[in-house]
C-alpha cells in the first residue's frame, strides 16, 4: 500500500470512527482544539464540585442547614447575567501585550482557584471544626461559591469566544458540539473520581480533594490557553471612539428577531432543566426503583446528550438550519417527557430509561443549534458578546427553573396527598407530573418562538457561504 494510499485510509477510518474528528480543520488542527476544549472540563468539574458533591457533603456529613446550602450553591446564578458584559470586555479590551481573550481566561481561572483554595476552611470554620466563629465560615464559604462561580462563567465565556475567533465559519458547528462534549466528559469524570476519592469521608480528605481540584484547574486552563491567541496589538490598542458596552447592547438586542432567539434559549433551557433535581426521586419514590437504577438515568441522559450533541454536528456541518435542528431537539423533549409521565401509571422502569435517555438527546441537539446559531451573531469580532448573551440568557433561565421545579414539585405534592386536588389526584406523582407538563408547554412555547427563526430549506444556511455578521443575523 502506498503512503498516499495509507493516509487516506487512516483518514477514512478516523472520519468514521472517532467523534468529531472532522471538527479539525488547517486553522485548528485536532490536537490544538481539544488542547484548547480542556477549559470546559474545569468548568465540568467546578460544577460538579458545587452542585453536587459539596451539596450533599455540607448537608449530610457536615450537618449544614439545607436552607443554607441551597442559598450558597444558588451563588454563582448571580454572576451568570453578567456574561454578555464580560464577552463585551473581551471583544474590546485594551492591551499592550495584544491579547483580547487570554486576560479574562486568566482572571477566569485565577477566581475559581482562590475560591477554591479558601473553600473547605471555611467550611470546616462553619461547621465549628475550626477556629472563630461559624458566621465566619458562612461568609468565607458564600465568598467562595461567588468566586467559583464568577470564574466559571468569566472562563466559558471567554473560551467559547477564542474557540469562535480560531474556527473557520464552516467547521463552527462541530467546534461547538466538541466542546460541548468536553463539558460533559468533564462533568462525569469528576463525578466519578469524587466519588471513588470521598467513599470513605474525612474532613481532610475533602480539603485535599478541593484544592486538588484548585490546582487542576489552573493547569487544565493554562494547558488549554498555551499559544492559542496570536498576539495583536492592533486590535487591542486603545481607541477613543470605542464604543460603549450600552451602546453596542442597543444596537446587538433592537432587533426584534434578536430578541426572539434569546426568548428561545430562554424557555428551551428552562424547559429542559427544571425536572434537573426531580428525575431520580421520580424513579426512587413513584416506581420504587434502587438508588442504582437511579443513578443509571443519570448514565442515561449522558449517553442521550453525547447522541444529540454527535447528530446536531453532523446535520450542521451539511448545512442545516441551527433554529430548525433546536425545534426538533424540542419536539425530541416533549415526546421524552410524555414517556416519563407514562412511566408512571405503567410502573415501568424501563419506559422512563427511554425518556431520560430521550431528554438529553433533545437537550443535546437544542443547546447545539441555540449555541450554533448565537455564534452567527458576531460581527467585527464580537463574538464574545453574543455567546456571552446566549450564555447569560441560558445559565439564568436553568438556576431559576431548577429552584421553581423543585419548589412546585413540593407545594403540588403536598396538596395531592392532603387531598386539596380531590380524589383522582390524591398521590404524590401528581407534583412531578405537573413539572413535567409544565417543561412540555414550555416546549412547545419554544418551538413556537424558534419557527420563525427557521430557514424553509437547506440551501439557505450554508456556513461556507454566509457570513458571521450582525448584519447578517441569520433570523
Amino acid at each position: 500500500m502506498t503512503t498516499s494510499r495509507t493516509h487516506a485510509f487512516w483518514n477514512k477510518v478516523g472520519m468514521k470512527f472517532l467523534p468529531f474528528a472532522d471538527a479539525a480543520t488547517a486553522e485548528l488542527p485536532l490536537g490544538r482544539l481539544l488542547r484548547l476544549s480542556l477549559f470546559q472540563v474545569s468548568v465540568g468539574m467546578a460544577a460538579v464540585l458545587l452542585t453536587g458533591t459539596l451539596n450533599r457533603v455540607m448537608i449530610v456529613e457536615l450537618g449544614t442547614s439545607a436552607t443554607l446550602v441551597a442559598l450558597m450553591v444558588s451563588l454563582p446564578l448571580v454572576f451568570a447575567p453578567l456574561r454578555a458584559l464580560i464577552g463585551f470586555k473581551s471583544d474590546t479590551h485594551t492591551s499592550k501585550l495584544g491579547w483580547k481573550r487570554v486576560p479574562y481566561i486568566w482572571f477566569g481561572t485565577l477566581l475559581q482557584f482562590g475560591g477554591f483554595a479558601i473553600l473547605p476552611f471555611a467550611l470546616l470554620v462553619m461547621t465549628g471544626e475550626g477556629h472563630g466563629p461559624a458566621v465566619f465560615g458562612h461568609a468565607g464559604a458564600a465568598l467562595a461559591f461567588l468566586m467559583v462561580g464568577a470564574g466559571m462563567h468569566t472562563t466559558q465565556t471567554a473560551g467559547l469566544a477564542l474557540a469562535t475567533d480560531l474556527a473557520p465559519e464552516a467547521a463552527r458547528p462541530r467546534v461547538v458540539a466538541l466542546l460541548y462534549v468536553m463539558l460533559l466528559l468533564g462533568v462525569m469524570i469528576s463525578a466519578l473520581v469524587i466519588g471513588q476519592l470521598l467513599s470513605n469521608f474525612t474532613p481532610t480528605r475533602l480539603v485535599q480533594i478541593i484544592q486538588g481540584a484548585a490546582l487542576l484547574t489552573v493547569i487544565l486552563n493554562m494547558t488549554a490557553l498555551w499559544k492559542q491567541e496570536a498576539r495583536n496589538r492592533q486590535a487591542t490598542a486603545e481607541q477613543d471612539n470605542r464604543p460603549t458596552f450600552r451602546e453596542v447592547w442597543s444596537l446587538f438586542i433592537v432587533r426584534p428577531t434578536t430578541k426572539r432567539l434569546l426568548a428561545s434559549v430562554g424557555l428551551g433551557a428552562a424547559a429542559f432543566s427544571m425536572q434537573d433535581v426531580l428525575l431520580e426521586p421520580y424513579g426512587g419514590q413513584i416506581l420504587g426503583l434502587s438508588v442504582g437504577a437511579t443513578t443509571s438515568l443519570t448514565g442515561l441522559w449522558a449517553m442521550g446528550m453525547l447522541g444529540g450533541f454527535s447528530l446536531a454536528a453532523q446535520k450542521l456541518s451539511t448545512g442545516r438550519d441551527p433554529h430548525r435542528l433546536a425545534s426538533i431537539g424540542a419536539r425530541a423533549g416533549i415526546f421524552a417527557f410524555l414517556l416519563v409521565i407514562l412511566a408512571a401509571p405503567l410502573q415501568s422502569g424501563a419506559i422512563l430509561a427511554i425518556g431520560g435517555m430521550l431528554i438529553g438527546f433533545g437537550n443535546g441537539m437544542f443547546s447545539v443549534g441555540t449555541l450554533t446559531a448565537a455564534m452567527a451573531i458576531s460581527n467585527e469580532g464580537k463574538n464574545g458578546l453574543a455567546l456571552g448573551a446566549w450564555g447569560a440568557v441560558q445559565a439564568t433561565c436553568v438556576g431559576l427553573a431548577i429552584a421553581i421545579g423543585a419548589f412546585a414539585r413540593d407545594i403540588i405534592s403536598s396538596a395531592a396527598v392532603n387531598r386539596a386536588l380531590g380524589g383522582a389526584f390524591a398521590a404524590p406523582a401528581t407534583g412531578y407530573a405537573f413539572v413535567y407538563v409544565a417543561e412540555i408547554l414550555m416546549l412547545f412555547g419554544t418551538i413556537a418562538v424558534l419557527r420563525p427563526l427557521a430557514r424553509p430549506t437547506i440551501k439557505q444556511w450554508d456556513g461556507a457561504q454566509q457570513r458571521f455578521g450582525l448584519s447578517e443575523f441569520p433570523i
